[in-house]
């Protein structure tokens, strides 16, 4: 590609194209004058100064490497000299500086992102449990793209510790069962005993002995209930009858703030239904009056109720509360939705669904496999790489899909954080910013079976129609054994696989018989193969999805087995869905919509959305005791039950009163500042003091106040009123090596050495990653000089040779 250091000097051509023009139009001599401009032109282009860049391969023996030890409180347990053993094997061949991290949080993403230069590697000697400052993922995507290579050294583990923690919610409603969990963590992975107590306000509420042989261990502890409102404290304490190298992680405190049962008001509830049951059963439910003083209503449940029931003024009134930042919940049933003339109806405008059957085209899931190898920089082919991938995320056929984004080079890149929801223009357009990032690697490896083993990784387990699309330049001679082996596997299980190939120069796309590599594997597992040249797109035609026959899809009742479509969201994180309904209200999710259930056919059961600054979320199934049949009995009884619960306090949100001082703090750790947040909902200055002493707050927001206090020792703490509780610090938390660090530090181009591992071979691989694409700056002046001078004497000489023609001519009639 031509590029130009003086572009503005094109505006000469402005006076040799008009001055042309009139000699062309009053002068008889048009070649002359033709070959004249041309001559002008190619003189102003130079004059413009033509480059190009030319990609070239530099290197480095003696490349400058940075060792990271984490030297914090929870290295206590690994071998100490890893560090200094690996600094004295390089600093004599090659320059290397040692950096400690030392106390009681470790900032590893900090510390990466401020020895990362550009010209250098970096080796972490650590246990990578990074705890404070930026995240290790947002360091190393960092790193990557200033061109420094991040290695992981793991130290020898040689003692076992033990550390506990109690997760759940902080704000509980008062007489409600409530359930938390025992987080019981180790840093090996060996047999271990111990016995924990969990008091609950000082009192024994369970005990147990335990043999764990994971690394971690998770002990639910349901039905807990607090009587009293206010202030709470749930403390655990662990006994190891196993080797245990600190004991000040075996104590952990937890505070819970008990407030009053929310008021939500209910609409057209069916009393002695499992959906009246539940609701009675945890909120204060008000079902008189209809609309009238909603305005003290943290949510509005609407069951089973016609379209005509609520006029345009109750809606509009509905939107305003919607807008004020409530929830409403709308519960299907036979005089609902389909059923209840919702489509077009006003009730249906603050509705995540419209009330007709679903054109069902979702149960799509793909993979987008992007190749970022330094082959793609080399023959400039990856803006067609990309090009062609934002194509298909541009498919309008896939607007209810779910997609993934993996780059591969030397390994494989999880881009998009896994399968990604495309219904909303959100999603689309940060998927597409994420993929415009993507720079090519610093090797030269084309390592197609990396990013395939990630992808069959993500479609394990999915339903519907899924398919693989790899978009490459094809250079995969070295990996395509390896290709093959998984290819086959990931078609054998049901998968379509697209290849789309971007036709360069480049010299591994060939084999010695002069067919694709990437052809060759398309034939060899009957996939589907797309050749294209620079600037062309695929037209991938996505066939449509089996469907129920029309005669089938018209009845509603039957059995269907629910689906959690969206495990991510808030309501259905922490439920493990199991079981049918056997009715349903036919319904379309909107754009913008997200559907958390569906039936197995794909039918929305539960659909979410925001409507202003309010929740709203349509349940597209009965309240579990219909007037003639009872369609979701099961999503009201055991484990399901805690779906409605989630979906309310979803839609409630803060279950906080909006009167007088709402006080809100998280629990924190020791050395850690808590954050604290005031809203004052009556008039006066706010006073607060932590264990007696004033605080002091900075006016953020109307009526919002905020502060930062660091309350000490470890224990229990009072604000005004407002338990916060103080554990041991952080960095005792994460115990042991994290597991998921070799697979993180691998996706970003780096390596995990043992200690002598990394003597060996951390220093030849350092100066492999030093390899990088250099390009060059090549002036194009000359050639543009040299042809307009060739096209000059080339005239002169033609017009000269001419001339002497017709002199000779003359003579020879003059002789004659």
């Amino acid at each position: 590609m031509m590029n130009f250091e003086n572009p503005e000097l094109f505006g000469l051509l402005i006076p040799v194209l008009i001055a042309g023009a009139y000699l062309l139009k009053k002068g008889t001599k048009k070649g002359l004058i033709i070959s004249r401009i041309i001559v002008a032109a190619l003189l102003v282009t130079s004059l413009a100064s033509p480059f190009a860049l030319v990609p070239r391969i530099s290197s480095n023996d003696t490349p400058d490497i940075v060792l990271i030890s984490d030297k914090t409180a929870s290295m206590g347990l690994f071998e100490e000299d890893t560090a200094t053993n690996l600094y004295e094997a390089l600093t004599a061949k090659t320059p290397t500086t040692l950096v400690e991290l030392t106390g009681d949080s470790t900032s590893l993403g900090d510390a990466i992102m401020q020895y990362s230069r550009g010209d250098n590697q970096i080796a972490i000697i650590t246990d990578g449990n990074n705890n404070r400052g930026a995240e290790l993922q947002e360091a190393l995507q960092f790193a990557k793209e200033t061109g420094t290579t991040v290695y992981v050294v793991e130290p020898e583990l040689k003692y076992n510790d033990l550390s506990v923690q109690i997760l759940g919610d902080k704000t509980v409603i008062v007489n409600s069962d409530i359930q938390f969990d025992l987080l019981m963590s180790q840093a090996g992975e060996e047999e271990i005993r111990y016995k924990y107590e969990l008091y609950s306000d000082g009192e024994l509420i369970r005990s147990s002995n335990v043999v764990q042989t994971a690394k971690q261990k998770t002990i639910p502890v349901p039905q807990v209930k607090f009587r009293k409102l206010g202030a709470h404290t749930l403390k655990l304490v662990v006994t190891p009858s196993s080797y245990d190298q600190d004991t000040i992680n075996n104590v952990f405190y937890k505070t819970v703030y008990a407030v009053p049962k929310p008021k939500i008001r209910a609409i057209g509830l069916e009393t002695g239904s499992p959906l009246a049951d539940t609701l009675l059963n945890l909120y204060d439910v008000s079902t008189t009056g209809e609309l009238d003083n909603i305005d003290n209503k943290k949510a509005i449940i609407i069951d089973d109720t016609h379209a005509n029931s609520f006029s345009e003024s109750e809606v509009e009134e509905l939107k305003t509360y919607l807008n004020d930042g409530r929830g409403i919940v709308v519960v299907g049933g036979e005089k609902s939705y389909n059923y209840g003339d919702y489509l077009d109806s006003p009730i249906e405008e603050i509705l995540p669904v419209v009330s007709k059957p679903t054109d069902w085209s979702g149960g799509r899931n793909i993979v987008l496999l992007l190749d970022i190898s330094q082959s793609t920089a080399a023959h400039q082919t990856q803006g067609d790489i990309l090009g062609n991938a934002i194509h298909i995320l541009e498919n309008e056929n896939l607007r209810d899909a779910y997609i993934g984004v993996i780059a591969f080079g030397s390994t494989g890149l999880d881009v998009s954080d896994g399968l990604v929801y495309m219904g909303t223009a959100s999603n689309v357009e940060k998927l597409k910013n994420k993929m415009e990032t993507l720079t090519p690697g610093t090797t030269s490896e084309t390592s197609l079976n990396e990013g395939l083993a990630i992808a069959q990784g993500w479609l394990e387990g999915e339903i519907g129609e899924l398919e693989i699309i790899v978009i490459s330049d094809g250079g995969i001679e070295k990996s395509y054994d390896e290709s093959l082996v998984i290819a086959e596997d990931i078609v054998d299980n049901g998968v379509n696989l697209y290849y789309i190939h971007i036709r360069s120069s480049a010299p591994s796309q060939i084999n010695d018989r002069g067919e694709y590599y990437a052809e060759s594997l398309m034939e060899e597992i009957d996939g589907i193969y797309f050749h294209l040249d620079l600037g062309e797109r695929a037209n991938i035609i996505f066939d449509e999805i089996e469907r129920p026959t029309e005669e089938d899809d018209t009845s509603n009742i039957g059995v269907f087995p629910l689906v959690e479509l969206n495990t991510k969201h808030f309501i259905t994180s922490k439920v493990d869905l199991e079981g049918n309904i056997t009715g349903y209200n036919d319904v379309t999710p909107k754009a913008g919509a997200d559907r958390l259930i569906i039936t197995s056919t794909g039918k929305p059961v539960l659909t979410t959305w925001r409507y202003g600054l309010g929740r709203v979320a349509a349940l597209s199934t009965d309240n579990g005791q219909g007037i003639d049949n009872r369609w979701a009995t099961q999503m009201y009884s055991g484990n399901n039950s805690k779906l409605l619960s989630s979906t309310v306090n979803w839609a409630i949100g803060n279950p906080r009163e909006e009167t007088g001082a709402v006080l809100e703090a998280l629990d924190t750790w020791y050395g850690t500042p808590a954050e604290i947040e005031l809203t004052m909902y009556e008039e006066g200055l706010p006073k607060l003091k932590l264990d007696g002493e004033d605080v002091t707050l900075s006016l953020t927001g109307s009526n919002v106040y905020e502060a930062v206090v660091s309350p000490r020792p470890i224990g229990v703490h009072d604000l005004s009123g407002y338990p916060i509780a103080v554990n041991y610090a952080i960095e005792y938390r994460d115990v042991g090596p994290n597991e998921e660090l070799p697979s993180t530090i691998k996706s970003y181009g780096g390596k995990t050495y043992t200690e002598n591992e990394a003597r060996a071979s951390l220093l030849e691989d350092a100066r492999q990653s030093s390899q990088k694409v250099v390009r060059d700056t090549v002036s194009q002046k000359l050639y543009f000089l040299l042809a307009a001078l060739i096209i000059f004497l080339g005239e002169v000489i033609l017009r000269r040779w001419k001339e002497i023609q017709e002199m000779k001519k003359q003579q020879n009639e003059i002789a004659e």
